[in-house]
């Protein structure tokens, strides 16, 4: 087909005596294809059986072969577009992006046209495939990490070269070279994953590998809190204790300073600024004070921390410290950095005056338990004492089980926190100090309930710094309390960290006094950055004392960490309960942490040197021991892996793989586990029952993917293939009934998380085989918990998922057999998109496939109303007899079958606008089900869609809307509705709208089938119903009848026709055409027939005969009755058949279609673009053909245009299986389509050719000034001429006073066609205005050349902004509303009714607006003051 565009002719203006002429043409380039105009048919929706879709200029040369791996762009709607393809029997298992570059790896020789092993770029904004250097990895890449700080990428695999395992690619230098630790050995030698922590500072490598960390003299990593300011008034030991949270309440003291910036002593308990006002206490001038902490509860302490204050030569110079409740002056042992030496003191202790040593420890002889202490400044220099800072030191850390007991300590990042499962009650008892009480959590448990199964308390105290320290639990006696019967053990596992064992100790808690039990001794690393150490309790596994009356009660106090020592040394873990020692050497499997900035010279395939070891090494420790040991990892098909690694905002690092661990803190975790508080914990139900093969975080959500069934211990057989962990929940949940194959890789986007695999279906329910298909590649939306349109169809094996660039959001890779741009179940949106070319929108969810099997014939809903939709409830679901059966007759042809539409299927749509709330929507009907994962109500067969949400809540068949009204049509019953076949649902009130509505009734042995339902031309309050039927109510009206929407009566459209009737079209405002299988009531054979409504009578159209059989698709060209086309198949059902009348006969216009073809639907469509026209079809429209068409000229396609000559084909689609889909119908908001085009010249063309004109509008005056002034001085009557005689406004010779409004005139005639100056021009238009809009808009009107009283002189161009020349920018619109009715019966005027929507293109003029109505798409002129 040869399609152009449109051109205006290159024009010249040429003036009297100065000619200027302009050339200004604008060429468009000649199209390859007509560019339909969707905007001029309103909203548009393309419906059939299709899963897939695309448009023919984007897939014609696009193959896949499934032996190959196949690498897809997915654009950010979710289509899909190939990339290109590996060598035979190549995979692609990994990708990352970096700059412009997404970076693709695997195992392959080649990719596209290029030679790459196993790793290759792809520039997005080239399109070009580049390979990477000679040397790269020599065997398979799983993993890849592209870190865009460093312009690094690093590979993961199994391979020896450049680096065993790891490899990585600077692309500053474009050169490979080895990990900075060299590679990773032992075990299969694999790393599967690589990903990094949110910070980005350090990577996870996972596999099946071995690390080993060595030097057993260098110390491990030391944690300390970066916040504890310096002083050398302080040792190691005491900066490491954790001062005691101090409250205003708890402090007191006196006498204070009268100025109020100093007199609040709780400023210094951990003061926010420097020494000075606010942050600063002072005594009294000349006054010793006194200072006195209580906290009215059991706590121990160390010492006390004490900053002086230099203010005004001010300051403390000696004090001491007396204990609560005994009262005694402690003696106090302190490091004076003047001479650096450990001295002691009593009374008084000296408080150094220097400021360049901010504080000062004081530390006890012991810990001492205490409620409280005193201090007295007893010696100052200048006015009097004061201090900066006050502390009381703790024994080293503390955590109590009463959360209020927990407050933050000065510089600590957080509060030690507690977390507990279960339910815990306080309990109150006196304390064996005198005046206290202590507060306690106690669990009651049945006797006999296991230890994992009862209740737990973890403690997670806040520890300042690395050191050895003793960790005592504090257990009240139970004589204070009087429980003793219910008492008996626990079992309490501490995780000390730094890759050390937990330490698991049981204890009796049936103690009758306090008791401070050891339950760790040894090296404790803090987690960092929160700085923290984990200690759980909980019922013993075999619990000592009978109980009382069946109960056992559980007590947690408080944990107490002592520490003994600064320093900690590189100690191996063992799994010796009686010592905390072993060899020198530590081992990792599956996991290592390598910090990105961090450098090292040996590799880990020896040993790597213990100053590299990090706190998440651990992991790998701890794996390997839980493991059973190096021979218990050994290569395999059966050996343990690490498949993936996922960092959780909270710490939690997850892994997953294949393994099982046999012992330690997560014995019997299952293919997952999670690392968290120091140590290993299992997954509730031990994990899953088979590998693991990818992980997503998605905030509290963990996504799993893999080849499982159901957790480890059986509790949920929904769990297949992907499953979700919550991990503020810590409990499984499934993605409704998972998928029937193996998920191989996940990824989020947005709101979605991106699932691909091998498989076919995403099932419905735990235990269901059936769902909707999806053959490698789904979405899961996270916000509405369902499968949604994934956006692109593919059918095949997936391998790989991730995110891409800001342009290329995303990529796939896989075995691909099949794969459109668009996935849709059955349905997509239609509008004109970037350089005129079609914009696809899919449908945003997907059908099931369980709906009637039959073929389904296509109901169209023809010339429905613009109408937009506000999301009803659902619309009951039809009971689906069989899907459009014929029924015929002794002497005619059957219909021939319809194309197959098995489910799901969209045949039929319309538009509705719901008047409450102004929202437009999309009904569809068809052979489909839904079932809405909000409500978890169903849908079959007719549904509402909202195409702002994309979510569906409703379900039809044929349709049409009118009003508030959906008239649905097809062959189905509805529960409480006499007959079949036909129904109105009230939108409105959503419910179905029977009353008084009497069925249509069948032949005997035969079943309604109702094909159309169109409005009628000739009445606003009738539907004309077509199909096969023989009556309806008592009315004989056979095949097509009309109803009166109001009453609800049936009435035969004259004396009738028989047979069957597919389609019905009107033609203009008095007719219309129906085709089928028909004969007219005296028995002449028709098939095409029209009914006049001024006459009320039928004839055929043409000779029935001329056509080769019954008929299936009709269209009349702009409701011109002599330009009609007819689809259909011959009588014996051999060939199809596209004729075309031209007034006078039966024409053949499709004689290159071949046997297969099917078509459901002609339908005239406007262009953009032209083609050459022709006797058959204009140039600016094109016929749209589309069912399941086959033609000797293009193949197969779906949808095809038309121009009269040749075929092009337009849209492409494949239904789930792979096999050709086929197109219903395109259905459009507007009932009357314009094919009028609109071209528009570029802004510079338009700025060019104002100068222009204007230019010689100002040699013209010029010109025109000088022979008036030549004639005026000849005349002598003109020169004795009064001009005050005549009033201004009637001068006949009046002429502008200024060059301004000489040009101003001379545009006016320019656009008017007439004289400017000439007699009364100006008064003339000012008394019409006046005429029309009243003496107050006069003046308006007298400026306006456009007034009118009917708009007669509103001068409209071609275009909105034609009035120069049609030489102004691109038309722009804004939306509006009818203040009144204006019945508008003029030529050019618009009618419009109150309250109507409408579209102002132009509103220049003062009194006439130019307006589109968006219903109907009808444009004309209405007055401004009836618009708002």
């Amino acid at each position: 087909m040869a399609c152009k565009s449109r051109r205006r002719p290159c024009s010249g203006l040429t003036l009297t005596t100065v000619s200027l002429v302009l050339a200004v043409c604008a060429n468009a380039v000649l199209a390859s294809s007509p560019l339909v105009n969707f905007a001029a048919m309103g909203k548009v929706g393309l419906a059939g059986a299709f899963a897939g879709l695309d448009l023919v200029t984007n897939s014609s040369s696009v193959t896949f072969d499934p032996s190959t791996s196949s690498l897809l762009a997915r654009s950010a709607d979710g289509s899909l577009s190939k990339i290109a393809s590996t060598n035979a029997g190549g995979s692609i298992l990994a990708g990352c992006a970096m700059g412009d570059a997404f970076y693709v790896a695997g195992n392959f020789s080649s990719i596209g046209e290029t030679s790459a092993s196993n790793i290759a770029s792809y520039s997005i904004s080239s399109g070009s495939l580049s390979s990477l250097g000679s040397n790269g990895p020599n065997g398979a890449v799983h993993a890849l990490y592209c870190d865009s700080s460093r312009k690094q990428v690093w590979a993961g695999g199994q391979f020896s070269s450049p680096g065993a395992s790891v490899a990585v690619w600077d692309t500053t230098s474009s050169s490979w070279s080895a990990a900075p630790f060299g590679g990773l050995t032992g075990a299969a030698a694999e790393v599967l994953s690589i990903t990094t922590n949110s910070s980005q500072s350090s990577l996870f490598f996972s596999g099946s590998f071995i690390a080993s960390f060595g030097n057993s003299s260098a110390p491990l990593n030391s944690t300390n809190n970066p916040n504890v300011p310096f002083s050398s008034g302080a040792t190691p030991f005491s900066s490491s204790l954790v001062p005691v949270p101090l409250q205003p309440p708890d402090v007191d003291a006196g006498p204070s300073s009268s100025d109020s910036q100093f007199s609040n002593v709780s400023n210094i308990l951990c003061p926010a600024g420097a020494d000075g006002p606010g942050n600063t206490w002072l005594a009294a001038d000349g006054n010793k004070a006194v200072i006195t902490v209580r906290k009215f509860a059991f706590l121990t302490a160390r010492g006390v921390r004490l900053g002086n204050t230099f203010l005004n030569g001010r300051g403390t110079t000696g004090f001491s410290v007396a204990t609560i409740p005994d009262n005694a002056v402690q003696r106090l042992h302190y490091f004076d950095p003047t001479d650096n030496q450990n001295k002691t003191c009593t009374d008084t202790c000296p408080l150094l005056t220097d400021s360049s040593v901010p504080y000062q420890d004081f530390l006890f002889d012991s810990d001492l338990d205490i409620t409280g202490f005193q201090l007295t400044l007893s010696e100052w220099q200048g006015a009097g004492p004061g201090l900066h800072l006050l502390q009381l030191l703790s024994s080293g850390a503390f955590a109590s089980a009463i959360d209020s007991q927990n407050g933050p300590s000065c510089f600590a990042p957080g509060p030690s926190t507690t977390t507990r499962t279960g339910t815990w009650l306080e309990k109150d008892a006196d304390t064996s100090i005198p005046g206290t009480t202590q507060a306690v959590l106690v669990s009651t448990v049945d006797v006999g309930t296991s230890s994992a199964t009862g209740p737990s308390f973890t403690w997670m105290p806040y520890v300042s710094a690395s050191g050895q320290y003793d960790i005592n639990l504090l257990v009240p006696g139970c004589t204070n309390f009087q429980d003793c019967a219910l008492r008996t053990s626990v079992k309490v596992t501490v995780f000390p960290g730094g890759g050390q064992q937990p330490w698991v100790t049981t204890i009796s808690q049936q103690n009758t006094q306090d008791n401070a039990t050891l339950i760790y001794r040894g090296p404790v690393v803090p987690t960092s950055p929160d700085f923290q150490t984990v200690v759980q309790m909980q019922l013993a596994d075999n619990p000592v004392g009978s109980g009382q009356d069946g109960k056992y009660e559980l007590v947690a106090d408080r944990v107490q960490l002592v520490l003994t020592s600064p320093n900690v040394t590189a100690n191996s873990n063992s799994s010796s309960s009686s010592g905390n020692s072993t060899s020198a050497t530590e081992r990792g499997f599956g996991f290592l942490e390598w910090p990105l900035g961090a450098s090292s010279t040996s590799s880990a395939s020896s040993v790597l040197p213990t100053s590299s070891v990090t706190a998440l090494d651990s992991i790998g420790f701890d794996l390997l021991n839980a493991l059973g040991g190096a021979a218990s990892v050994a290569s395999g098909s059966s050996a343990p892996s690490i498949a993936a690694v996922a960092y959780h905002s909270s710490g939690a690092v997850f892994l997953g793989g294949r393994f099982l661990l046999s012992s330690g803190s997560a014995s019997g975790a299952s293919n997952i586990v999670v690392f968290k508080n120091g140590a290993l914990a299992a997954l509730p139900n031990g994990g899953l029952n088979g590998p693991v093969t990818s992980l997503v975080v998605d905030g509290d959500k963990v996504f799993v993917g893999g080849s499982f069934s159901d957790t480890a211990q059986a509790s949920n057989s929904a769990l297949r293939g992907i499953a979700a962990y919550s991990v503020s929940g810590n409990s499984w949940s499934a993605l409704e009934g998972g998928v029937d194959g193996t998920v191989t890789s996940l990824e989020t986007a947005g709101t979605q998380v991106l699932v691909a695999g091998n498989f076919t279906k995403l099932l419905t329910s735990s235990g269901a085989s059936s769902g909707q298909n999806a053959a490698g590649f789904a979405a899961w939306d996270v916000s509405s918990s369902s499968w949604v349109n994934s956006g692109g169809f593919l059918v095949g094996s997936m391998t790989f998922v991730g995110n891409g660039t800001s342009s290329t959001p995303q990529f796939v890779a896989g075995n691909v057999a099949t794969s459109l741009r668009f996935g849709a179940s059955g349905f997509v949106m239609l509008e004109n998109g970037k350089d005129g070319q079609p914009q696809v929108t899919p449908l945003g969810v997907q059908f099931d496939s369980t709906a009637t099997n039959a073929s389904t014939s296509t109901a169209k809903t023809r010339r429905s109303h613009h109408r937009r939709a506000g999301a009803a409830g659902w619309i009951p679901s039809f009971n689906v007899l069989s899907v459009f059966k014929r029924q015929t007759t002794t002497t005619l042809a059957p219909l021939p079958n319809p194309a197959p539409a098995p489910a799901p299927a969209v045949l039929a749509g319309a538009f509705w606008t719901n008047s409450s709330s102004s929202k437009e929507l999309v009904i569809i009907g068809g052979n489909f089900s839904y079932t809405s994962p909000s409500s978890g109500a169903q849908a079959q067969n007719v549904a509402i869609y909202d195409d702002e949400s994309r979510t569906p809540n409703g379900t039809v068949r044929s349709l049409l809307v009118r009003g508030d009204s959906l008239f649905v049509g097809g062959e189905f019953t509805v529960a409480g509705i006499e007959g079949s076949g036909f129904a109105i649902y009230d939108l409105a009130n959503q419910r179905w709208d029977s009353a008084g509505l009497q069925p249509l009734q069948a032949t005997s042995g035969a079943s309604v089938t109702v094909r159309s339902i169109t409005a009628s031309p000739a009445s606003d309050n009738v539907v004309i119903v077509a199909g096969s039927f023989a009556q309806a109510g008592s009315s004989p009206c056979r095949a097509i009848c009309s109803l009166d929407t109001t009453s609800k009566q049936w009435t035969a459209l004259g004396n009738g026709i028989q047979g069957d009737v597919s389609a019905v079209v009107n033609a203009g405002n008095n007719a219309l055409i129906a085709a089928g299988s028909i004969a007219l009531a005296d028995s002449t054979h028709a098939n095409v027939a029209a009914y006049s409504f001024s006459n009320s009578t039928w004839s055929s159209v043409g000779n029935g005969g001329d056509l080769p059989g019954p008929v299936t698709a009709l269209e009349i060209d702009n409701g011109n009755m002599d330009r009609v086309f007819a689809a259909g198949r011959s009588s014996d059902g051999s060939s199809p058949f596209l004729y075309f009348w031209n007034g006078q006969s039966w024409n053949s216009v499709g004689s290159t279609l071949k046997d297969t073809t099917e078509v459901s639907q002609l339908i005239m469509v406007p262009l953009q673009n032209t083609h050459d026209g022709n006797d058959v079809i204009e140039s600016d429209r094109v016929l749209m053909v589309s069912g399941s068409l086959s033609d000797s000229s293009f193949g197969n396609a779906s949808s095809a245009l038309f121009d009269g000559q040749t075929f092009t084909p337009f849209v492409v689609s494949t239904s789930e299986s792979g096999t050709p889909g086929t197109v219903a119908a395109l259905f459009h908001s507007f009932v009357n389509i314009d094919f009028t085009q609109r071209h528009f010249l570029a802004t510079g063309v338009v700025i060019l050719i104002s100068i222009a004109i204007a230019a010689g509008i100002v040699f013209l005056l010029a010109l025109i000034e000088i022979l008036w002034a030549l004639f005026a001085r000849r005349d002598d009557k003109v020169s004795n001429f009064d001009a005050a005689d005549l009033d201004a406004d009637d001068d006949s010779t009046h002429r502008p006073s200024s060059l301004l409004e000489h040009i101003n005139a001379a545009t006016r005639s320019t656009i008017l066609g007439s004289s400017a100056f000439g007699p009364n021009a100006e008064k003339e238009a000012g008394l019409a205005a006046g005429a029309a809009a009243g003496a107050g808009a006069a003046g308006a009107a007298h400026d306006d050349p456009f007034s009118g009283p009917d708009a007669s002189n509103y001068l409209r161009a071609e275009t909105p902004s034609d009035a120069l020349g049609g030489a102004l920018g691109p038309e722009e619109s804004r939306p509006a509303y009818a203040r009144y009715s204006f019945h508008g019966e003029g030529e050019g005027e618009l009618p419009v009714k109150a309250g109507q929507e409408l579209e102002i293109l132009d509103d220049r003029d003062d009194a006439w607006w130019y307006a589109r109505d968006v219903r109907t798409g009808q444009e004309g002129v209405v007055p401004a003051s009836y618009v708002y």
